[in-house]
């Protein structure tokens, strides 16, 4: 059970994964600093997770591919003395424009998004986390770290592949000060993710054996967490696929990448 004064920090936490994340680290006793984009919704969810769970629920709505926002997350608990023991890099989106039809600044604003906020957060909260003998961090990363990269969102998979990267870094140089990260990698998941990224379509071909409930990946997630794990692949059925993608020719790989890349 968590202290008083611990918090968990989610972001992208207003639907989706992190919703589903949120709601599950309430019910395991932790209190909440949930951060979007959207005030009124992170309002409402705020309300709800309280009324349901004893524990203390604040929200922030932040842009993070703006390159103030992490400073702005981290002044705010700053000033309110929240402890942040658990840090979840979660918030993401996809791109669906073809590369050369995309703008410098629509992709800046995606690699701050999905990359460099997540490691101005964890660098502005892991100094607090050594002063307070530990920390759990979760980057949610995505299957598509492994594969091919394809040729919608060709950005996609490489960030997350540097996120995987990034989190094993963390546990080389601070998990024998307490300080573990893991890494959640799943498949395709059934949030507003795709609808919002412009590929449901290509999400509405995806066989149903391979579309899991956002619950489902957040209650792995947070369990792996929790115990320490440096890398979590939800659902038996993606931990094979990873398997497959780390073992088989890179040319069949490729073949395959296209329809592996878009999902998360």
């Amino acid at each position: 059970m968590p202290m008083k004064n611990s918090y968990a920090l989610i972001t992208g936490a207003s639907s989706g994964i992190g919703l589903e994340i949120a709601k599950n680290l309430a019910g395991r006793g932790y209190n909440l600093i949930l951060t979007a984009r959207r005030t009124e919704l992170l309002e409402s969810l705020a309300k709800e997770i309280t009324d349901k769970n004893n524990v203390h629920v604040d929200f922030i709505s932040k842009d993070l591919s703006k390159y103030e926002s992490p400073n702005e997350i981290f002044e705010f608990c700053e000033s309110k003395n929240y402890q942040v023991d658990l840090l979840v890099n979660n918030a993401g989106y996809g791109i669906k424009t073809f590369f050369h039809e995309t703008s410098i600044e629509i992709e800046e604003d995606f690699i701050r998004v999905l990359g460099t906020s997540v490691i101005m957060l964890t660098k502005l909260f892991l100094p607090r986390m050594l002063e307070n003998g530990g920390g759990k961090i979760m980057i949610v990363s995505s299957v598509a770290s492994f594969a091919a990269p394809s040729a919608i969102q060709p950005l996609y998979g490489p960030i997350k592949t540097f996120m995987n990267r990034f989190s094993d870094s963390i546990n080389i140089n601070y998990k024998h000060k307490g300080i573990t990260s893991t890494a959640v990698c799943p498949g395709f998941t059934t949030t507003g993710f795709h609808t919002a990224s412009g590929v449901q379509e290509e999400m509405n071909r995806v066989p149903k054996f391979m579309v899991f409930s956002a619950e489902r990946i957040a209650k792995e997630a947070v369990t792996a967490t929790l115990s320490g794990k440096s890398l979590c692949v939800p659902t038996k059925t993606y931990k094979f696929l990873v398997f497959m993608l780390k073992n088989i020719p890179q040319s069949i790989l490729r073949l395959i990448g296209t329809a592996l890349a878009p999902g998360r």
